[in-house]
């Protein structure tokens, strides 16, 4: 079984999306708990992970009457790849990459092409969870 790691500001902020600063005014606004360790500011993995979700939690993905998906992440196309029955849509939604593979009529009615705002809802049987080295 791993140990809890703690990590330095700029881990944090890259698992956050976010820039090494706004992870220390984070920290000075007490939003984000921290420790010193030989001189250096540290996150606790259980506080990191619990402050990403209630990130996570705060932005609302719009209004829908019903829906499965419990992952719903509101973003901006980047890109757009339409062959004559298929439409590859990527989308940035905070610091992640979003990919979609729709038929190209779905594409077309959504009127999907970069700089359109939408909201990718996920629901998969299958995800993979790695531990990183390090």
């Amino acid at each position: 079984m791993a140990s809890m790691p703690n990590l330095r500001i700029s881990e944090a902020a890259a698992l956050l999306g976010v820039s090494d600063d706004t992870v220390r005014r984070w920290i000075d606004n007490k939003r984000l708990p921290a420790t010193e360790q030989g001189g250096r500011m540290a996150v606790d993995g259980r506080a990191l992970a619990a402050f990403a979700q209630e990130l996570a939690d705060s932005p609302e993905a719009g209004t829908t009457t019903a829906a499965s998906a419990r992952n719903r992440m509101r973003g901006i196309v980047t890109r757009v790849v339409k062959d004559g029955v298929m439409a590859q849509v990527e989308m940035q939604t905070g610091p992640f990459r979003v990919v979609s593979l729709m038929s190209r009529e779905a594409a077309d009615e959504l009127g999907l092409e970069p700089g359109v705002v939408a909201v990718a809802s996920i629901k998969s049987t299958h995800v993979v969870v790695e531990i990183p080295e390090g």
